[in-house]
This record gives C-alpha cells, sequence and structure tokens, in this order.
C-alpha cells in the first residue's frame, strides 16, 4: 500500500539521492528541511557536499508547479513535495512550545497525516531523540535503513577454526610455501576470497589463507614487519593480507586496543619501496559538540589533536629501534620528503591517489557514501586499508549497522582484491583488556 514520508534533514545529509529509494511512495519535504540544508551549503565536509548536490538535484527534477502539483520522481517512483506554510499543530505545541526544526518538522508530519486520512504518513530521520519524541507523540516514525547492515556478527566473531584436519596436510602447508590446491580440503565451498583460518589436527595446527588468485590454501607467516610483530592469529592474519599486493581493498575492525591502526602502518613502512607515498588519514570529529573553529592556530595547527593518536602508532614503531638508527632515519626522511602524510580525511578530498598505500583510520565514523567517495579516488597500484571499532561510532547520526565501514565490509565480502580480518584480543594493555571487556 503507498505511503507518504516525511523526511529530515540528516537523511539528506547522509544520503543526497535518498529520494530514489522509495519506490512509489510520495516524499514530502517540510519547507525547514530546505532552510536547514541552505546552512549546510558552504563548507568542505561530506554533509557540505551533499547539501549542495541534493539541492542541485532537486532543481533538475522541478519546476514552478512544485509546490502546487510536486515533482514526479520517474517511473515507477512516487511524487515529492514541499510542504510551505503549514500550522503549527497544537498537539506538538502543548508538548513542545519553541517552534524549532525538529518540531516543526513533527508538525509537518501529522500535517500531511491529517490531509491525507487514509494513507499512512511516516517521519524518516535518522535523529535517535527526534524518533523517540515522535513515538512520545504517537507519530509514526522510522531510521533510514536502505544502507543498513543485517548482519553484525561477524565483526564480534573470531577466524574460523577447521579441527579433524589431515596431519599430513598441515605437514604438507608448512613445507609448500606456494600452498596446496584448496580442493584438497573438504571445506573449500565455504570459504571467502582472503579468508584467513586455523587448521588443527591431532598432533599439529598451523595458520592458512585461501588465495582467490592461486586457488590455493597456504601457511599464513608470523613475521616482523618494520619491528612490530604479531602478538597472535588475527594479527598475523591482518599483516598476510595487508602485505598482499593482490588484495587492494582491506577492512580491519576490533575494539581499542587490538592494534588495528599500529599493524596497517606497519605493513605500510614495509612495503614503502612498493608505494610513491603513504598516507594516514581520520576523520575529525569534533570534540565535545565544538566545532574545530573554536581551537586556535590555523588549520593544520587545529585538526592537530585529532591526528595525535596516528603520531603516536607511529612513534610505537620508531621505538622499536634505536633512536637515530637507519630504521628511524628512513621514516624521518619519508616525511621530511612528503611520502609519509598523516592528515585530517577532509584535506585528501577530490584527490586522485595513485601508487598509494592510504590507511583511513576511524572510518567507523563516515557514512556509506563517504567511502564510497575515497575508494573511488583510488589510480592505479593504490592500496586502501580502512580501520576501526563499529562500537565506537562519535557520529550522532551512525550505529553499528549504518556506518560505512560495516556497509563497505558486507558489500566487497566475496570480491577477490577485498579483505577483512576482525581483531578480537586486546594487546594494548591488560588494563586496556580489562575496560574494554567490562566497562
Amino acid at each position: 500500500m503507498k505511503k507518504n514520508f516525511i523526511l529530515d534533514t540528516n537523511v539528506i545529509l547522509h544520503d543526497y539521492k535518498c529520494i530514489e529509494n522509495f519506490q512509489e511512495n510520495d516524499i514530502y519535504l517540510p519547507i525547514v528541511v530546505l532552510e536547514e540544508l541552505d546552512k549546510f551549503k558552504k563548507g568542505s565536509d561530506q554533509i557540505n557536499y551533499n547539501a549542495r548536490e541534493f539541492v542541485r538535484e532537486l532543481d533538475l527534477i522541478t519546476c514552478n508547479d512544485l509546490f502546487l502539483k510536486g515533482a514526479s520522481l520517474g517511473p515507477g517512483k512516487g511524487t515529492l513535495y514541499i510542504v510551505t506554510g503549514d500550522k503549527y499543530q497544537e498537539k506538538i505545541l502543548l508538548s513542545f512550545p519553541e517552534k524549532n526544526a525538529d518540531h516543526r518538522i513533527l508538525s509537518c508530519t501529522l500535517t500531511v497525516a491529517e490531509k491525507f486520512p487514509k494513507t499512512e504518513a511516516i517521519l524518516v530521520t535518522k535523529d535517535i531523540n527526534l524518533r523517540m519524541k515522535a513515538r512520545a507523540l504517537g507519530i509514526k516514525v522510522e531510521d533510514y535503513i536502505t544502507d543498513k547492515v543485517v548482519d553484525i556478527d561477524l565483526f564480534e566473531r573470531e577466524q574460523d577454526t577447521y579441527e579433524n584436519i589431515d596431519g599430513d596436510l598441515i605437514d604438507k602447508l608448512y613445507s609448500v610455501p606456494d600452498g596446496i590446491d584448496a580442493d584438497e580440503f573438504e571445506f573449500k565451498d565455504k570459504l571467502a576470497p582472503n579468508e584467513c583460518f586455523i587448521l588443527k589436527s591431532i598432533r599439529n595446527s598451523v595458520l592458512a589463507r585461501y588465495n582467490p588468485y592461486t586457488d590455493k590454501i597456504k601457511k599464513v607467516d608470523k613475521g616482523s614487519n618494520y619491528g612490530i610483530q604479531p602478538r597472535n592469529a588475527e594479527q598475523s592474519f591482518a599483516f598476510e593480507v595487508l602485505n598482499d599486493p593482490n588484495v587492494k581493498l582491506v577492512g580491519v575492525t576490533g575494539k581499542a586496543g587490538t592494534g588495528k591502526t599500529l599493524i596497517a602502518l606497519a605493513s605500510a613502512l614495509k612495503q614503502m619501496n612498493n608505494y610513491k607515498q603513504i598516507l594516514l588519514a581520520r576523520p575529525i570529529v569534533s570534540l565535545a559538540n565544538k566545532d574545530i573553529g573554536f581551537l586556535p592556530g590555523d588549520e593544520k595547527q587545529k585538526v592537530a589533536p585529532y591526528m595525535q593518536p596516528l603520531f603516536d602508532n607511529l612513534n610505537v614503531i620508531k621505538n622499536q629501534f634505536p633512536a637515530g638508527g637507519s630504521d628511524v632515519r628512513k621514516i624521518d626522511d619519508l616525511q621530511k620528503n612528503n611520502q609519509l602524510v598523516i592528515e585530517a580525511l577532509a584535506f585528501i578530498r577530490g584527490r586522485s591517489l595513485s601508487e598509494t598505500f592510504c590507511i583511513i583510520d576511524e572510518a567507523q565514523n563516515l557514512t556509506p557514501h563517504e567511502i564510497k567517495t575515497i575508494i573511488t579516488r583510488a589510480g592505479e597500484g593504490t592500496k586502501m586499508v580502512f580501520t576501526g571499532d563499529i562500537q565506537q561510532i562519535d557520529s550522532p547520526y551512525l550505529d553499528a549497522q549504518s556506518n560505512g565501514l560495516a556497509y563497505m565490509i558486507d558489500k566487497m565480502k566475496g570480491q577477490e582484491l577485498f579483505a577483512h580480518v576482525n581483531l578480537v584480543k586486546g594487546e594494548r594493555s591488560e588494563l586496556s583488556e580489562l575496560a574494554s571487556n567490562l566497562l
């Protein structure tokens, strides 16, 4: 049955093509949404880009009759309407006398519901607080779930362990560096490209990976990467796919202290001769709801506090070597020559990244569209690595299911050039592990 959907501003800022995803249903935009979009037009962040693009899209599909007749969204789709001049509903006034944008959107939803009593009116918003207000007033409300990941259990699971394997097969994996045909294992059909796992027999075991390019299962090495030694099987698995030049896109997930960023950076440094540049970036998520504009200094100085964790990881690697030694000097030279760059993600937007080992930290704070935008920047010879913890999201309109990191991993699984490793065991310290598990 056809429905009427009323859109909140944050849905558009999350996905500027959202109006294409409501099938045959009609869409209503409160005029206050256009007012709010106007405030977001200026700026270089993704939400500013989304605001501008949506207004451009709106201009293409609408005409002077928009406010009277609406605008068709195309064959098999509904009609888009702008709601203007609607009265502030008495029901909203009694509960929320302040006529702010959220309350005006609630009022608009009631107006649409009254105008079309036979058609269900549903407010769509990514604002949890607004959803609670709507439910308290008996207003139908939904989250925007088009890009939500259904199954997030994989972000809590350890890598699979296959037991009762023939010990001779495991011996063969140790003796044949290139691996053995996957067909020799009964579970071959269960394996995803670049999946890593543990094989166990009665007398021996091995860390292994399925290589889709050779159709072989090979032993995973536990070697050092620029001074960083893997501390557990999961970190060995991560190094395995990070060090493989055929795997162009890697997702590394895990809670705080599992070593996500450190091992990605160590792998990049190990392969420094294979790339023109190592780029380490993270999105800016404002502290205490304050914009970075309140911080002193120029643009680079303002974002420095947000970048400090990345420099901390670099210092951990430097500390593996004698001060002033050749390995430390190599890192310093890379930074001086702009071959190792650590900066805010906003500074790399619009660039084409060729022959770059690109690490995006805290990727759980990106939207699916932002992740897509970054990946499409990749030129020839570029490797993209996204790290993050989907349980530690700072963006107010993202959650474990709708963030870009989870979305990317869900959509890319099964692709030969993609690998995902989930780190479960914390290695920062006993205290860090205890806090992560109990608090």
